[in-house]
């Protein structure tokens, strides 16, 4: 059994860790019980005594998953909680166990968190009695979990801000060397127990002395991000463990839904939003944990500030053999369009899953006859079992002579690849990219795939901007000339920091793009602000545009999707709809209204029709006069 002491000598201490990198905590215990046959009566603390097997276990998968701070399952081993099923005098026995299982199974290899959960009384309701017996209780878990091994405490999960502020100060009396991390949860309204909105909490608690401020449970990630993103005020360092999205009753049963993988996409903008450690909580299992570390490895670089490489390709010394790249008009019918200042609309058009590409190839062939100027084919999405892009596209270009959008995203090749990768799209006739970084790879077919990202999104475009100038990666001259790519890149106008937005879309267009295509927009009055923000990079914008098919899809875009931002009368006006072909025609009518009032602010649209229902596009389009 590794002590303590071990741990100290083999691991940094915990601040100075959070000081240099970015940590991965694990996620749930509770529910993880619960799935694993623990009826939700048996008190899950007790267990560290009772069937400690079945918590190593936990603890063991977690840090398999690449967590490096595991927390003890002493959530709500206080002496309130416990008195419910009759344990009261255990405090100190179910928190020293618990402490010296997750050690255990730990060793040296990551950090034990002392997890201390509220003890259930009102601040403000309850006698003051009471209160002093909850500072005695949480002063007792914290000396149990210091004595058994623990390199730092966890308050999590309170909801009333008193309360965490006797924790803290409990805390600090009965461990006093431990670093504490200070967690709240906010409710669907953005507030704590008594209506305190997160900048003032986050003053409150931080005068109270934590190391770490925190962020935990609620109604799942997009509320969690949103709370830590006003709460970088005082200036600690935010740690971040939302629950896996809104549960679901499922068969008498209550479920989280949130995928590892969309579950992951937010652990990325918490990053971004400035989380040092981020984790995860109720519905939360090893797979999310999983999926959040393979992105915490990547960007772990970055120090919490510019997550996202750069990763140009470098240039080394002079480069005398550049030459002038083609002039943007002469490099492909859409470039002429674009150079021209005509209004371009771009269709997403990707294969199904499997060996035949022909229903995709009609789909891209009537959409052009119908008027639309160009398809655009995604680079591996939803990580089924598709032909290449490269593949679909120098299809549609050699059997209906269809020139098309590629789209090149940096997760799944290294730089060779890639290099590999464009030389052959041009070779094969292809001229126009979409440039992106890409999410990590999606739940699907293969799970356990592992992503590149040698090069980000600005990476790729500088490294196709070299090729127009005839020179490889590393400033050498290509032999044969040069390619002539027109290279258009992503832009989120919802994001949740626009200014960090605005500045990589500045990275970006500095690196090589051509032109902005966003994601898909739903009320004007961000894309006017949006606009007016990056007028100033002179580059063409298309607008993205998608059809709405229901009303769960408006809501889980707007509570669950980064970036998406769906107004409460748009969301209203799905719900009044019919489920079924009248709420697919009401998403076209909020698109189409969307479109058709911005069309002469932008140079063009793209439309992501949902499910392959291509027909939506045309109908969105149907009377624009472009």
């Amino acid at each position: 059994m590794a002590s303590s002491d071990s741990s100290a000598t083999q691991l940094p201490p915990f601040l100075e860790a959070v000081e240099r990198s970015l940590l991965v905590s694990d996620g749930a215990m509770g529910s993880l019980l619960y799935e694993r046959g623990i009826f939700v009566t048996q008190n899950f603390e007790q267990l560290n005594v009772a069937r400690p097997e079945v918590v190593k276990k936990i603890h063991a998968d977690y840090l398999e998953a690449g967590a490096q701070i595991i927390q003890t399952n002493t959530f709500g081993a206080n002496r309130f909680r416990l008195e419910r099923h009759g344990l009261v005098g255990e405090v100190r026995r179910f928190n020293l166990e618990g402490a010296k299982i997750a050690r255990e199974v730990v060793g040296s290899r990551a950090y034990v968190a002392g997890s201390v959960g509220p003890t259930g009384l009102v601040p403000g309701a309850d006698r003051s009695k009471e209160l002093a017996l909850a500072r005695a209780t949480f002063a007792d878990q914290a000396a149990a979990l210091a004595e058994g091994g623990c390199d730092l405490l966890v308050l999590e999960t309170f909801r009333h801000l008193d309360e965490l502020c006797i924790a803290i100060e409990a805390a600090r009396l009965g461990a006093p060397k431990l670093p504490i991390v200070a967690s709240i949860t906010f409710d669907s309204e953005g507030t704590v127990a008594d209506g305190t909105e997160p900048e003032e909490v986050a003053k409150i608690i931080a005068g109270y002395g934590p190391d770490v401020l925190g962020v935990n449970c609620g109604d799942g990630p997009q509320l969690s991000l949103t709370m830590a993103e006003r709460m970088r005020g005082p200036g600690l360092p935010l740690c971040v463990q939302p629950n896996a999205g809104l549960p679901r009753t499922v068969d008498g049963r209550l479920l989280y839904m949130a995928t590892p993988e969309y579950f992951d996409v937010f652990a990325r903008r918490m990053i971004q939003a400035g989380a040092r450690i981020v984790g995860g909580c109720c519905g939360t299992t090893p797979d999310h944990i999983r999926w959040m570390a393979r992105s915490v490895r990547m960007l772990a670089g970055a120090h919490g500030n510019e997550p996202e490489r750069s990763s140009a390709p470098p240039i080394h010394g002079a480069v005398p053999h550049a030459q002038e790249p083609t002039p943007l008009a002469e490099r492909s019918e859409l470039a002429q369009k674009l150079a021209a200042g005509k209004f371009v609309v771009s269709v997403e058009v990707n294969p199904e899953p499997g060996v035949s590409p022909d229903s995709a190839l009609a789909a891209a062939k009537m959409l052009i006859d119908a008027g639309v100027d160009i398809v655009n084919v995604a680079d591996g999405p939803r990580a089924t079992a598709r032909m290449s892009n490269l593949a679909f596209c120098s299809l549609l270009l050699a059997r209906h002579g269809i020139q098309p959008m590629l789209h090149v995203c940096g997760r799944d090749r290294n730089m060779i690849g890639q290099m590999a990768h464009l030389l052959g799209a041009h070779a094969l006739g292809l001229r126009n990219l979409v440039v992106i970084t890409g999410d990590p790879p999606k739940v699907g077919d293969y799970p356990e795939a592992t992503a590149v990202y040698d090069l980000d999104s600005v990476g790729l475009l500088h490294m196709a901007s070299q090729l127009n100038r005839g020179l490889d990666p590393s400033g050498k001259a290509l032999r044969g000339g040069k390619t002539s790519f027109v290279c258009a890149t992503g832009f989120e106008p919802g994001a949740p920091d626009l200014d960090k937005e605005i500045a990589r879309l500045e990275a970006k267009v500095a690196a090589g793009a051509d032109l902005v295509m966003t994601q898909p927009v739903f009320f004007t009055d961000l894309l006017e602000k949006v606009l007016a923000r990056i007028a100033h990079l002179k580059v063409p914008v298309m607008v993205g545009v998608l059809p709405l098919v229901s009303f769960k899809n408006a809501e889980f875009l707007h509570n669950e999707v980064p970036g998406m931002q769906i107004p409460e009368s748009i969301r209203e006006r799905m719900r009044k709809a019919p489920p079924g072909p009248e709420a697919r025609k009401e998403g076209v009518r909020i698109a189409r209204e969307m479109l058709f009032e911005v069309k002469d602010r932008v140079q063009g649209a793209y439309l992501m029709p949902p499910l392959g229902k291509y027909e939506l596009a045309l109908e969105v389009l149907d009377g624009l006069a472009r």
